[in-house]
């Protein structure tokens, strides 16, 4: 009885450790070349299904190719994802449900989506956390920022563009001076290939 007790756990220990390793390693991933570097994402397809699914239909039409940062607030958050380097607004898909009550939080490096007071207006902008921003997490009263990924590769990126000039466009505030551009975002797959 103990011989098969002791089997049977360790076949168990056996899947529960190659479940999860094959779980990490099916996380989608995408890479953001910009105008400073290279920036990769992996997003978390179990936790935002809704946000994942969303964001990755923008990356795969190309939507992304050509947009800028277009708010960067040093200790804070860059956000990007829906102008132009003119500053003119891409027309996007239909707003999603907020899926911000997954338990993820607003920790530094992590991608949110961005929206309006609306709670389920988020469509293609999204911003990377420069810190932990727990005022923007789920919690009763606040229905927070969706968390869906995490910056894994270029966060010396992300702190670069941090660092960049800023100033008023119009009636945008916090417009890096020199445009900041996604040149292309595309996905890479579980073995490191971009495709």
């Amino acid at each position: 009885m103990k011989k098969l007790t002791l089997l049977l756990l360790s076949a168990l220990f056996i899947i529960l450790v190659h479940g999860n390793t094959v779980a990490a390693a099916g996380n989608p991933k995408v890479i953001f070349s910009t105008t400073k570097g290279d920036i990769t994402i992996e997003l978390y397809a179990d936790k935002a299904p809704i946000s994942v699914r969303n964001f990755l239909a923008y990356v795969d039409s190309g939507f992304y190719d050509g947009v800028i940062f277009h708010r960067v607030i040093p200790g804070f958050v860059i956000q990007g994802g829906g102008f132009t380097p003119e500053m003119v607004k891409k027309t996007t898909r239909a707003p999603i449900k907020n899926e911000a009550d997954n338990g993820l939080k607003n920790r530094r490096g992590t991608l949110s989506l961005a929206r309006t007071q609306d709670v389920n207006s988020a469509t293609s902008q999204f911003f990377i956390n420069l810190q932990d921003n727990a005022a923007l997490d789920h919690r009763p009263g606040n229905f927070g920022y969706a968390v869906f990924g995490k910056v894994v590769k270029g966060m010396d990126v992300v702190d670069t563009i941090a660092g960049v000039p800023t100033g008023r466009h119009g009636h945008y505030r916090d417009v890096p001076t020199i445009p900041v551009i996604i040149k292309k975002a595309w996905r890479q797959d579980h073995k490191g290939i971009s495709k």
